[in-house]
Protein backbone atom coordinates (compact mmCIF):
# COMPACT_ATOMS: atom_id res chain seq x y z
CA UNK A 1 0.00 0.00 0.00
CA UNK A 2 3.06 2.17 0.64
CA UNK A 3 4.12 2.16 -3.08
CA UNK A 4 1.08 3.25 -4.24
CA UNK A 5 1.72 6.86 -2.52
CA UNK A 6 4.44 7.09 -5.03
CA UNK A 7 1.96 6.95 -8.03
CA UNK A 8 -1.33 8.89 -6.98
CA UNK A 9 0.01 11.51 -4.73
CA UNK A 10 -1.15 12.59 -1.55
CA UNK A 11 -3.94 14.94 -0.22
CA UNK A 12 -4.34 16.07 3.18
CA UNK A 13 -8.25 15.78 4.74
CA UNK A 14 -9.87 18.10 7.46
CA UNK A 15 -12.22 16.01 9.61
CA UNK A 16 -13.58 19.28 10.76
CA UNK A 17 -14.61 19.90 7.08
CA UNK A 18 -16.93 16.89 6.63
CA UNK A 19 -20.09 18.12 8.79
CA UNK A 20 -21.82 19.35 5.76
CA UNK A 21 -25.08 17.73 5.29
CA UNK A 22 -25.87 15.00 2.59
CA UNK A 23 -29.35 15.93 1.62
CA UNK A 24 -27.70 19.72 1.06
CA UNK A 25 -27.91 20.62 -2.71
CA UNK A 26 -25.45 23.65 -3.28
CA UNK A 27 -22.80 21.31 -1.72
CA UNK A 28 -23.09 18.45 -4.35
CA UNK A 29 -23.90 21.43 -6.97
CA UNK A 30 -20.33 22.91 -6.16
CA UNK A 31 -18.72 19.67 -6.10
CA UNK A 32 -19.78 18.48 -9.64
CA UNK A 33 -19.42 21.83 -11.24
CA UNK A 34 -15.79 22.09 -9.48
CA UNK A 35 -15.14 18.96 -11.53
CA UNK A 36 -16.41 19.88 -14.77
CA UNK A 37 -19.60 17.63 -14.95
CA UNK A 38 -23.12 18.38 -14.99
CA UNK A 39 -24.77 17.73 -11.89
CA UNK A 40 -26.60 14.45 -11.78
CA UNK A 41 -29.81 13.67 -9.33
CA UNK A 42 -28.18 11.30 -6.51
CA UNK A 43 -28.29 12.51 -2.92
CA UNK A 44 -24.99 12.29 -1.00
CA UNK A 45 -22.28 13.82 1.08
CA UNK A 46 -19.91 16.03 0.23
CA UNK A 47 -16.91 13.86 -1.18
CA UNK A 48 -14.34 16.84 -1.75
CA UNK A 49 -13.84 19.80 0.53
CA UNK A 50 -13.55 23.84 -0.25
CA UNK A 51 -9.77 23.34 0.05
CA UNK A 52 -8.78 21.11 -2.85
CA UNK A 53 -11.65 23.06 -5.47
CA UNK A 54 -10.61 24.63 -8.02
CA UNK A 55 -11.69 28.70 -6.98
CA UNK A 56 -13.28 30.23 -9.89
CA UNK A 57 -13.65 27.08 -12.30
CA UNK A 58 -16.10 27.49 -14.88
CA UNK A 59 -17.90 24.74 -16.01
CA UNK A 60 -18.03 26.08 -19.96
CA UNK A 61 -14.73 26.91 -20.10
CA UNK A 62 -13.99 23.60 -21.12
CA UNK A 63 -16.38 23.67 -23.95
CA UNK A 64 -15.54 26.84 -25.44
CA UNK A 65 -11.92 25.98 -25.34
CA UNK A 66 -12.05 22.39 -26.04
CA UNK A 67 -10.45 21.53 -22.64
CA UNK A 68 -11.19 18.26 -21.23
CA UNK A 69 -12.40 17.92 -17.70
CA UNK A 70 -9.94 16.87 -14.93
CA UNK A 71 -9.12 13.42 -14.54
CA UNK A 72 -7.92 13.05 -10.79
CA UNK A 73 -6.33 9.49 -11.82
CA UNK A 74 -4.03 11.46 -13.98
CA UNK A 75 -0.56 10.94 -12.60
CA UNK A 76 0.81 14.21 -10.90
CA UNK A 77 -2.53 15.53 -10.51
CA UNK A 78 -2.68 14.09 -6.58
CA UNK A 79 -6.61 13.84 -6.69
CA UNK A 80 -6.61 10.38 -5.92
CA UNK A 81 -5.07 10.12 -2.91
CA UNK A 82 -3.53 6.94 -1.20
CA UNK A 83 -4.93 4.95 1.08
CA UNK A 84 -5.03 7.42 4.67
CA UNK A 85 -4.23 5.81 7.74
CA UNK A 86 -6.50 3.57 9.89
CA UNK A 87 -7.31 6.28 12.31
CA UNK A 88 -8.32 8.75 9.37
CA UNK A 89 -11.77 7.83 7.52
CA UNK A 90 -11.45 7.16 3.56
CA UNK A 91 -13.28 9.92 1.02
CA UNK A 92 -12.83 9.52 -2.17
CA UNK A 93 -13.91 11.34 -4.76
CA UNK A 94 -15.70 10.94 -8.52
CA UNK A 95 -13.52 10.28 -11.46
CA UNK A 96 -14.32 10.72 -15.06
CA UNK A 97 -12.95 8.60 -17.98
CA UNK A 98 -13.75 9.11 -21.68
CA UNK A 99 -16.31 6.34 -21.81
CA UNK A 100 -17.61 5.81 -18.22
CA UNK A 101 -17.64 7.60 -15.16
CA UNK A 102 -16.65 6.00 -11.70
CA UNK A 103 -18.82 7.06 -8.62
CA UNK A 104 -17.49 6.94 -4.92
CA UNK A 105 -19.22 5.16 -2.42
CA UNK A 106 -21.20 5.96 0.81
CA UNK A 107 -18.00 6.80 2.89
CA UNK A 108 -20.47 5.82 5.95
CA UNK A 109 -20.52 1.99 4.89
CA UNK A 110 -17.38 -0.18 6.18
CA UNK A 111 -14.85 -0.67 3.48
CA UNK A 112 -15.01 -3.36 0.91
CA UNK A 113 -13.21 -6.55 2.52
CA UNK A 114 -10.48 -8.38 0.64
CA UNK A 115 -8.80 -11.51 0.85
CA UNK A 116 -5.68 -12.42 2.00
CA UNK A 117 -2.88 -10.52 -0.48
CA UNK A 118 -1.02 -13.70 -1.89
CA UNK A 119 3.08 -13.28 -2.37
CA UNK A 120 4.10 -11.37 -5.61
CA UNK A 121 0.41 -10.60 -6.69
CA UNK A 122 -0.01 -8.50 -9.23
CA UNK A 123 -3.45 -9.67 -10.87
CA UNK A 124 -6.61 -8.52 -9.15
CA UNK A 125 -10.28 -9.80 -9.80
CA UNK A 126 -12.99 -7.15 -10.76
CA UNK A 127 -16.39 -7.96 -9.98
CA UNK A 128 -19.78 -6.39 -10.75
CA UNK A 129 -19.14 -4.82 -14.34
CA UNK A 130 -21.59 -3.78 -16.34
CA UNK A 131 -23.41 -5.39 -18.75
CA UNK A 132 -22.28 -3.91 -21.40
CA UNK A 133 -18.70 -3.27 -20.42
CA UNK A 134 -15.73 -4.03 -22.92
CA UNK A 135 -12.39 -4.69 -22.60
CA UNK A 136 -11.28 -1.20 -23.96
CA UNK A 137 -13.56 0.50 -21.29
CA UNK A 138 -12.17 -1.69 -18.41
CA UNK A 139 -8.40 -0.74 -19.63
CA UNK A 140 -9.34 2.70 -20.20
CA UNK A 141 -10.46 2.62 -16.62
CA UNK A 142 -7.81 0.72 -15.05
CA UNK A 143 -5.18 1.74 -17.03
CA UNK A 144 -4.71 4.76 -15.13
CA UNK A 145 -3.67 2.59 -12.39
CA UNK A 146 -0.40 1.15 -14.21
CA UNK A 147 0.78 -0.95 -17.09
CA UNK A 148 -1.91 -3.64 -17.82
CA UNK A 149 -0.50 -6.68 -19.47
CA UNK A 150 -2.95 -8.99 -19.54
CA UNK A 151 -7.15 -8.68 -19.08
CA UNK A 152 -9.22 -12.23 -19.34
CA UNK A 153 -12.96 -10.89 -18.93
CA UNK A 154 -15.84 -13.44 -18.79
CA UNK A 155 -19.38 -13.65 -19.61
CA UNK A 156 -20.56 -13.28 -16.26
CA UNK A 157 -19.55 -9.62 -15.28
CA UNK A 158 -15.97 -10.00 -13.65
CA UNK A 159 -12.50 -9.83 -15.38
CA UNK A 160 -9.09 -10.71 -14.42
CA UNK A 161 -6.32 -8.29 -14.55
CA UNK A 162 -2.85 -8.95 -14.58
CA UNK A 163 -0.41 -5.81 -13.81
CA UNK A 164 3.40 -5.25 -14.12
CA UNK A 165 3.75 -4.23 -10.96
CA UNK A 166 2.86 -5.13 -7.80
CA UNK A 167 2.02 -1.64 -6.53
CA UNK A 168 0.04 -0.98 -9.50
CA UNK A 169 -2.36 -3.64 -7.56
CA UNK A 170 -2.69 -1.63 -4.49
CA UNK A 171 -4.12 1.65 -6.87
CA UNK A 172 -6.31 -1.16 -8.22
CA UNK A 173 -7.79 -2.18 -5.07
CA UNK A 174 -8.68 1.39 -4.68
CA UNK A 175 -11.51 1.67 -7.13
CA UNK A 176 -13.29 -1.31 -5.06
CA UNK A 177 -16.13 0.04 -4.42
CA UNK A 178 -16.82 2.64 -6.67
CA UNK A 179 -20.30 2.33 -8.88
CA UNK A 180 -19.24 2.28 -12.53
CA UNK A 181 -21.36 4.26 -15.37
CA UNK A 182 -21.35 4.21 -18.75
CA UNK A 183 -21.47 7.37 -20.54
CA UNK A 184 -25.06 9.23 -19.26
CA UNK A 185 -27.07 6.44 -19.42
CA UNK A 186 -29.19 5.66 -16.54
CA UNK A 187 -29.88 1.55 -17.71
CA UNK A 188 -29.11 -1.18 -15.33
CA UNK A 189 -26.78 -3.16 -17.75
CA UNK A 190 -24.81 0.24 -17.94
CA UNK A 191 -24.12 0.70 -14.51
CA UNK A 192 -22.43 -1.51 -11.90
CA UNK A 193 -20.54 -1.67 -8.42
CA UNK A 194 -17.26 -2.68 -8.94
CA UNK A 195 -15.22 -4.87 -6.13
CA UNK A 196 -11.57 -5.20 -6.67
CA UNK A 197 -9.96 -8.08 -4.72
CA UNK A 198 -6.26 -9.83 -4.94
CA UNK A 199 -6.02 -12.65 -7.24
CA UNK A 200 -4.21 -16.32 -7.16
CA UNK A 201 -2.16 -16.72 -10.22
CA UNK A 202 0.45 -18.98 -11.06
CA UNK A 203 2.55 -16.81 -12.89
CA UNK A 204 2.62 -14.38 -10.25
CA UNK A 205 3.87 -16.99 -8.00
CA UNK A 206 6.47 -18.18 -10.47
CA UNK A 207 7.87 -14.70 -10.73
CA UNK A 208 7.99 -14.65 -6.87
CA UNK A 209 9.55 -17.55 -6.27
CA UNK A 210 12.10 -16.54 -9.14
CA UNK A 211 13.18 -13.01 -7.18
CA UNK A 212 12.89 -14.89 -4.22
CA UNK A 213 15.55 -17.21 -5.27
CA UNK A 214 17.46 -14.63 -7.02
CA UNK A 215 17.44 -12.80 -3.52
CA UNK A 216 18.48 -15.52 -1.59
CA UNK A 217 21.57 -16.01 -4.17
CA UNK A 218 22.60 -12.70 -3.77
CA UNK A 219 22.17 -13.01 -0.04
CA UNK A 220 24.42 -15.59 0.00
CA UNK A 221 26.84 -14.15 -2.40
CA UNK A 222 27.44 -11.38 -0.03
CA UNK A 223 27.90 -13.05 2.75
CA UNK A 224 30.10 -15.00 1.16
CA UNK A 225 32.18 -12.24 0.45
CA UNK A 226 31.94 -10.65 3.54
CA UNK A 227 33.45 -14.61 5.17
CA UNK A 228 35.87 -14.14 2.54
CA UNK A 229 36.90 -10.73 3.57
CA UNK A 230 37.04 -11.38 7.02
CA UNK A 231 38.46 -14.82 6.61
CA UNK A 232 42.22 -15.24 7.69
CA UNK A 233 44.76 -15.43 4.79
CA UNK A 234 45.41 -19.09 3.96
CA UNK A 235 49.33 -20.27 4.89
CA UNK A 236 51.40 -20.09 1.30
CA UNK A 237 51.47 -23.04 -0.32
CA UNK A 238 55.04 -25.11 0.31
CA UNK A 239 57.69 -26.09 -2.52
CA UNK A 240 58.03 -29.76 -3.42
CA UNK A 241 61.46 -30.72 -2.95
CA UNK A 242 64.73 -30.63 -4.66
CA UNK A 243 68.06 -29.81 -4.49
CA UNK A 244 68.09 -26.01 -5.35
CA UNK A 245 65.20 -25.67 -3.24
CA UNK A 246 67.14 -27.13 0.20
CA UNK A 247 70.03 -25.63 -0.75
CA UNK A 248 67.84 -22.17 -0.42
CA UNK A 249 65.92 -23.24 2.55
CA UNK A 250 69.46 -23.94 4.16
CA UNK A 251 70.22 -20.28 3.30
CA UNK A 252 66.83 -18.89 5.20
CA UNK A 253 67.18 -21.32 7.95
CA UNK A 254 70.27 -19.00 8.89
CA UNK A 255 68.39 -16.21 8.67
CA UNK A 256 66.74 -14.95 12.04
CA UNK A 257 63.90 -12.89 10.06
CA UNK A 258 63.06 -15.77 8.04
CA UNK A 259 63.75 -18.33 10.32
CA UNK A 260 59.65 -19.44 11.55
CA UNK A 261 59.31 -19.58 7.04
CA UNK A 262 61.88 -22.23 6.97
CA UNK A 263 61.53 -24.14 9.56
CA UNK A 264 57.83 -25.01 8.68
CA UNK A 265 58.91 -25.78 5.37
CA UNK A 266 61.65 -28.12 6.88
CA UNK A 267 58.82 -29.75 9.23
CA UNK A 268 56.91 -30.45 6.12
CA UNK A 269 59.09 -31.90 3.87
CA UNK A 270 60.58 -34.51 6.41
CA UNK A 271 56.79 -35.29 7.27
CA UNK A 272 56.38 -36.12 3.21
CA UNK A 273 59.48 -38.45 3.74
CA UNK A 274 61.67 -36.28 1.59
CA UNK A 275 64.43 -37.61 3.29
CA UNK A 276 66.08 -40.58 1.61
CA UNK A 277 70.02 -42.17 1.40
CA UNK A 278 70.78 -39.34 -1.12
CA UNK A 279 69.01 -36.17 0.90
CA UNK A 280 70.18 -37.16 4.45
CA UNK A 281 73.30 -34.93 4.07
CA UNK A 282 71.68 -32.21 3.01
CA UNK A 283 67.91 -32.72 5.56
CA UNK A 284 70.93 -33.38 8.46
CA UNK A 285 72.85 -30.00 7.56
CA UNK A 286 69.47 -27.96 7.89
CA UNK A 287 68.48 -30.04 10.84
CA UNK A 288 71.97 -28.48 12.28
CA UNK A 289 70.88 -25.41 11.26
CA UNK A 290 67.71 -25.27 13.08
CA UNK A 291 69.53 -26.63 16.14
CA UNK A 292 71.52 -23.41 16.06
CA UNK A 293 68.93 -21.26 16.73
CA UNK A 294 68.43 -23.12 20.58
CA UNK A 295 71.28 -20.51 21.71
CA UNK A 296 69.73 -17.05 20.25
CA UNK A 297 66.62 -18.08 21.66
CA UNK A 298 67.67 -18.93 24.88
CA UNK A 299 69.69 -15.31 24.88
CA UNK A 300 66.69 -13.91 23.54
CA UNK A 301 64.80 -15.23 26.71
CA UNK A 302 67.40 -13.98 28.83
CA UNK A 303 66.90 -10.54 27.50
CA UNK A 304 63.07 -10.58 27.92
CA UNK A 305 63.63 -11.91 31.73
CA UNK A 306 65.99 -8.93 31.90
CA UNK A 307 63.61 -6.81 30.86
CA UNK A 308 60.79 -8.26 33.24
CA UNK A 309 62.82 -7.47 35.93
CA UNK A 310 63.50 -4.08 34.98
CA UNK A 311 59.88 -3.59 35.17
CA UNK A 312 59.88 -5.63 38.55
CA UNK A 313 61.81 -2.98 40.10
CA UNK A 314 60.21 0.09 38.34
CA UNK A 315 56.70 -1.30 39.80
CA UNK A 316 58.42 -1.98 43.45
CA UNK A 317 59.39 1.82 43.32
CA UNK A 318 56.56 3.50 41.76
CA UNK A 319 54.39 1.10 44.85
CA UNK A 320 56.53 2.67 47.28
CA UNK A 321 55.99 6.28 45.65
CA UNK A 322 52.35 5.29 46.48
CA UNK A 323 52.38 4.03 49.59
CA UNK A 324 54.34 7.04 50.61
CA UNK A 325 51.41 9.11 49.60
CA UNK A 326 48.89 7.08 51.17
CA UNK A 327 51.11 7.05 54.49
CA UNK A 328 50.30 10.88 53.78
CA UNK A 329 46.81 11.30 53.41
CA UNK A 330 46.14 9.16 56.48
CA UNK A 331 48.29 11.09 58.11
CA UNK A 332 46.57 14.38 57.24
CA UNK A 333 43.19 12.32 57.98
CA UNK A 334 44.52 11.41 61.50
CA UNK A 335 45.09 15.02 62.35
CA UNK A 336 41.87 16.08 60.91
CA UNK A 337 40.13 13.71 63.78
CA UNK A 338 42.24 15.61 66.42
CA UNK A 339 40.23 17.54 69.07
CA UNK A 340 41.31 20.65 67.96
CA UNK A 341 40.20 20.59 64.43
CA UNK A 342 37.57 17.88 64.98
CA UNK A 343 35.36 19.94 67.05
CA UNK A 344 35.09 22.82 64.08
CA UNK A 345 33.70 20.30 61.86
CA UNK A 346 29.74 19.59 61.10
CA UNK A 347 28.57 16.28 61.95
CA UNK A 348 28.07 15.85 58.24
CA UNK A 349 31.42 16.72 57.50
CA UNK A 350 32.57 14.58 60.20
CA UNK A 351 30.78 11.69 59.11
CA UNK A 352 32.40 11.75 55.54
CA UNK A 353 35.86 12.40 57.09
CA UNK A 354 35.46 9.05 59.35
CA UNK A 355 34.48 7.21 56.08
CA UNK A 356 37.42 8.52 53.79
CA UNK A 357 39.93 7.82 56.24
CA UNK A 358 38.95 4.30 56.83
CA UNK A 359 39.11 3.77 53.17
CA UNK A 360 42.46 5.41 52.63
CA UNK A 361 43.60 2.96 55.71
CA UNK A 362 42.20 -0.06 53.87
CA UNK A 363 43.96 0.78 50.89
CA UNK A 364 47.17 1.74 52.56
CA UNK A 365 47.19 -1.62 53.90
CA UNK A 366 46.34 -3.63 50.89
CA UNK A 367 48.99 -1.69 49.16
CA UNK A 368 51.58 -2.11 51.97
CA UNK A 369 50.82 -5.77 52.05
CA UNK A 370 51.27 -6.44 48.03
CA UNK A 371 54.68 -4.46 49.24
CA UNK A 372 55.74 -6.88 51.58
CA UNK A 373 54.93 -9.98 49.67
CA UNK A 374 57.60 -8.51 46.90
CA UNK A 375 60.45 -8.31 49.59
CA UNK A 376 59.81 -11.55 50.46
CA UNK A 377 60.18 -12.69 47.33
CA UNK A 378 63.60 -11.16 46.82
CA UNK A 379 64.72 -12.00 50.13
CA UNK A 380 63.80 -15.86 48.81
CA UNK A 381 66.07 -15.31 45.89
CA UNK A 382 68.82 -13.78 47.72
CA UNK A 383 68.94 -16.76 49.89
CA UNK A 384 68.75 -18.97 47.21
CA UNK A 385 71.66 -16.93 45.17
CA UNK A 386 73.54 -17.50 48.91
CA UNK A 387 73.17 -20.92 49.26
CA UNK A 388 74.45 -21.04 45.84
CA UNK A 389 77.80 -20.37 47.14
CA UNK A 390 78.07 -23.90 49.15
CA UNK A 391 80.07 -26.20 48.16
CA UNK A 392 77.26 -28.62 47.38
CA UNK A 393 75.90 -26.07 45.34
CA UNK A 394 79.05 -25.86 43.29
CA UNK A 395 79.50 -29.47 43.17
CA UNK A 396 75.90 -29.61 41.63
CA UNK A 397 76.74 -26.90 38.88
CA UNK A 398 80.18 -28.42 38.45
CA UNK A 399 78.00 -31.75 37.69
CA UNK A 400 75.56 -29.80 35.36
CA UNK A 401 78.24 -28.36 33.55
CA UNK A 402 79.62 -32.06 33.25
CA UNK A 403 76.57 -32.80 32.05
CA UNK A 404 76.14 -30.09 29.75
CA UNK A 405 79.94 -30.84 27.87
CA UNK A 406 78.83 -34.85 27.75
CA UNK A 407 75.65 -33.81 25.78
CA UNK A 408 77.67 -31.58 23.55
CA UNK A 409 79.92 -34.28 22.91
CA UNK A 410 77.40 -37.16 22.74
CA UNK A 411 75.66 -35.05 19.76
CA UNK A 412 78.90 -34.52 18.09
CA UNK A 413 79.33 -38.40 18.28
CA UNK A 414 75.50 -38.97 16.76
CA UNK A 415 76.38 -36.28 14.07
CA UNK A 416 79.75 -37.86 12.77
CA UNK A 417 78.04 -41.16 13.03
CA UNK A 418 75.37 -39.90 10.77
CA UNK A 419 77.99 -38.55 8.52
CA UNK A 420 79.64 -42.14 8.34
CA UNK A 421 76.35 -43.54 7.71
CA UNK A 422 75.18 -41.31 5.55
CA UNK A 423 78.86 -42.07 3.59
CA UNK A 424 78.08 -45.67 3.71
CA UNK A 425 75.09 -45.25 1.84
CA UNK A 426 76.55 -43.06 -0.73
CA UNK A 427 79.87 -45.91 -1.07
CA UNK A 428 76.73 -48.43 -1.17
CA UNK A 429 74.83 -46.59 -4.28
CA UNK A 430 78.21 -46.18 -5.90
CA UNK A 431 78.71 -50.08 -5.13
CA UNK A 432 74.91 -50.91 -7.06
CA UNK A 433 75.72 -48.81 -9.99
CA UNK A 434 79.27 -50.41 -10.78
CA UNK A 435 77.89 -54.10 -10.37
CA UNK A 436 75.36 -53.19 -12.55
CA UNK A 437 77.88 -53.96 -15.15
CA UNK A 438 79.61 -57.16 -13.44
CA UNK A 439 76.28 -58.36 -13.44
CA UNK A 440 76.52 -60.04 -16.78
CA UNK A 441 79.75 -62.08 -15.54
CA UNK A 442 78.54 -62.82 -12.71
CA UNK A 443 74.96 -64.46 -14.32
CA UNK A 444 77.55 -66.70 -16.54
CA UNK A 445 79.53 -68.21 -14.09
CA UNK A 446 76.23 -68.86 -11.52
CA UNK A 447 74.64 -70.64 -14.74
CA UNK A 448 77.75 -72.60 -14.68
CA UNK A 449 77.62 -73.75 -11.46
CA UNK A 450 73.65 -74.61 -11.84
CA UNK A 451 74.74 -77.09 -14.55
CA UNK A 452 77.44 -78.84 -12.22
CA UNK A 453 74.89 -79.19 -9.50
CA UNK A 454 72.38 -80.47 -11.61
CA UNK A 455 75.32 -83.44 -13.02
CA UNK A 456 76.08 -83.89 -9.55
CA UNK A 457 72.55 -84.49 -8.33
CA UNK A 458 72.10 -86.69 -11.31
CA UNK A 459 75.00 -88.92 -10.39
CA UNK A 460 74.00 -89.16 -7.08
CA UNK A 461 70.59 -90.05 -8.42
CA UNK A 462 71.55 -93.00 -9.72
CA UNK A 463 74.15 -93.82 -6.66
CA UNK A 464 70.91 -93.98 -4.53
CA UNK A 465 69.35 -96.46 -7.28
CA UNK A 466 72.23 -99.06 -7.04
CA UNK A 467 72.08 -98.89 -3.53
CA UNK A 468 68.38 -99.43 -3.05
CA UNK A 469 68.81 -102.81 -5.57
CA UNK A 470 71.67 -103.83 -3.48
CA UNK A 471 69.76 -103.22 -0.31
CA UNK A 472 67.06 -105.22 -1.64
CA UNK A 473 68.91 -108.15 -2.74
CA UNK A 474 70.27 -107.85 0.64
CA UNK A 475 66.72 -108.31 2.09
CA UNK A 476 65.82 -111.26 0.30
CA UNK A 477 69.13 -112.79 1.13
CA UNK A 478 68.19 -112.46 4.88
CA UNK A 479 64.90 -113.98 4.34
CA UNK A 480 66.78 -117.02 3.14
CA UNK A 481 68.71 -117.44 5.90
CA UNK A 482 65.73 -116.90 8.00
CA UNK A 483 64.22 -119.86 6.52
CA UNK A 484 66.95 -122.13 6.93
CA UNK A 485 67.56 -120.90 10.13
CA UNK A 486 63.64 -122.08 10.84
CA UNK A 487 64.67 -125.40 9.10
CA UNK A 488 67.36 -126.40 11.69
CA UNK A 489 65.64 -125.49 14.66
CA UNK A 490 63.25 -127.93 13.40
CA UNK A 491 65.42 -130.44 13.26
CA UNK A 492 67.05 -129.58 16.55
CA UNK A 493 63.19 -130.04 17.98
CA UNK A 494 63.10 -133.11 16.58
CA UNK A 495 66.52 -134.85 17.37
CA UNK A 496 66.16 -133.38 21.01
CA UNK A 497 62.26 -135.62 21.04
CA UNK A 498 64.51 -138.68 19.83
CA UNK A 499 67.22 -137.90 22.27
CA UNK A 500 64.30 -137.62 25.35
CA UNK A 501 62.78 -141.10 24.13
CA UNK A 502 65.83 -142.91 23.70
CA UNK A 503 66.86 -141.47 27.35
CA UNK A 504 63.61 -143.21 28.29
CA UNK A 505 63.78 -146.16 26.73
CA UNK A 506 67.62 -146.82 28.12
CA UNK A 507 66.52 -146.11 31.49
CA UNK A 508 63.57 -148.69 31.13
CA UNK A 509 65.50 -151.14 29.92
CA UNK A 510 67.98 -150.93 32.51
CA UNK A 511 71.10 -150.08 30.06
CA UNK A 512 74.09 -148.36 31.17
CA UNK A 513 75.49 -144.74 31.17
CA UNK A 514 77.65 -145.78 28.50
CA UNK A 515 75.12 -146.76 25.98
CA UNK A 516 72.93 -143.58 27.07
CA UNK A 517 76.71 -141.52 26.26
CA UNK A 518 77.50 -143.46 23.25
CA UNK A 519 73.69 -142.50 21.84
CA UNK A 520 74.35 -138.94 22.95
CA UNK A 521 77.62 -139.02 20.95
CA UNK A 522 75.72 -140.24 17.90
CA UNK A 523 72.74 -137.54 17.72
CA UNK A 524 75.75 -134.93 18.55
CA UNK A 525 77.80 -136.40 15.37
CA UNK A 526 74.30 -136.40 13.60
CA UNK A 527 73.74 -132.90 14.08
CA UNK A 528 77.28 -131.38 13.15
CA UNK A 529 76.97 -133.33 9.98
CA UNK A 530 73.86 -132.02 9.07
CA UNK A 531 75.20 -127.77 10.19
CA UNK A 532 78.21 -128.99 8.22
CA UNK A 533 76.27 -129.83 5.30
CA UNK A 534 74.33 -126.55 5.63
CA UNK A 535 77.20 -124.61 6.23
CA UNK A 536 78.91 -125.97 3.21
CA UNK A 537 75.84 -124.99 0.88
CA UNK A 538 75.69 -121.24 2.40
CA UNK A 539 79.34 -121.25 1.77
CA UNK A 540 79.11 -122.50 -1.49
CA UNK A 541 76.35 -119.40 -2.60
CA UNK A 542 76.74 -117.04 -0.03
CA UNK A 543 80.62 -116.68 0.63
CA UNK A 544 80.30 -112.36 -0.86
CA UNK A 545 76.95 -112.28 1.22
CA UNK A 546 78.80 -112.82 4.28
CA UNK A 547 81.59 -110.77 3.75
CA UNK A 548 79.35 -107.73 2.98
CA UNK A 549 77.03 -108.14 6.13
CA UNK A 550 80.61 -108.58 8.28
CA UNK A 551 81.29 -105.24 6.80
CA UNK A 552 77.96 -104.02 7.82
CA UNK A 553 78.02 -105.14 11.57
CA UNK A 554 81.39 -103.75 11.73
CA UNK A 555 80.30 -100.28 10.45
CA UNK A 556 77.44 -100.49 12.23
CA UNK A 557 79.64 -101.05 15.51
CA UNK A 558 81.71 -98.55 14.58
CA UNK A 559 79.29 -95.67 14.16
CA UNK A 560 78.07 -96.81 17.73
CA UNK A 561 81.54 -96.44 19.06
CA UNK A 562 82.24 -92.83 17.62
CA UNK A 563 86.00 -92.94 19.97
CA UNK A 564 86.69 -96.39 18.66
CA UNK A 565 87.11 -99.57 20.25
CA UNK A 566 89.66 -102.37 20.96
CA UNK A 567 90.25 -104.88 18.33
CA UNK A 568 89.65 -107.87 21.10
CA UNK A 569 86.23 -105.62 22.29
CA UNK A 570 84.96 -105.86 18.70
CA UNK A 571 86.38 -110.05 18.23
CA UNK A 572 84.48 -110.79 21.57
CA UNK A 573 81.39 -109.07 19.59
CA UNK A 574 81.61 -110.89 17.02
CA UNK A 575 81.84 -114.07 18.40
CA UNK A 576 78.75 -113.32 20.51
CA UNK A 577 76.79 -112.88 17.42
CA UNK A 578 78.33 -116.01 15.77
CA UNK A 579 76.83 -117.93 18.40
CA UNK A 580 73.68 -116.24 18.56
CA UNK A 581 73.52 -117.43 15.30
CA UNK A 582 74.48 -120.70 15.36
Amino acid sequence: MAAAADGLGSIAIDTTQLNMSVTDPTAWATAMNNLGMVPVGLAGQQLVTDSICVSGFDPSLSMMTGITPINPMIPGMGLVPPPPPTDVPVVKEIIHCKSCTLFPPNPNLPPPSTRERPPGCKTVFVGGLPENATEEIIQEVFEQCGDITAIRKSKKNFCHIRFAEEFMVDKAIYLSGYRMRLGSSTDKKDSGRLHVDFAQARDDFYEWECKQRMLAREERHRRKMEEDRLRPPSPPAIMHYSEHEAALLAEKLKDDSKFSEAITVLLTWIERGEVNRRSANQFYSMVQSANSHVRRLMNEKAAHEQEMEQAKESFKNALTGILTQFEQIVAVFNASTRQKAWDHFSKAQRKNIDIWRKHSEELRNAHSEQLMGIRREEEMEMSDDDSGDNPSKKLRVDESALAAQAYALKEENDSLRWQLDAYRNEVELLKQEKGQLFRTEESLTKDQQLQFLQQTMQGMQQQLLSIQEELNNKKSELEQAKEEQTHTQAVLKVLQEQLKSAKELAEINGHDESQANEVNVLTVALVNQDREKNSEKRSQGLKSEKEALLIGIISTFLHVHPFGANIEYLWSYMQQLDSRDS
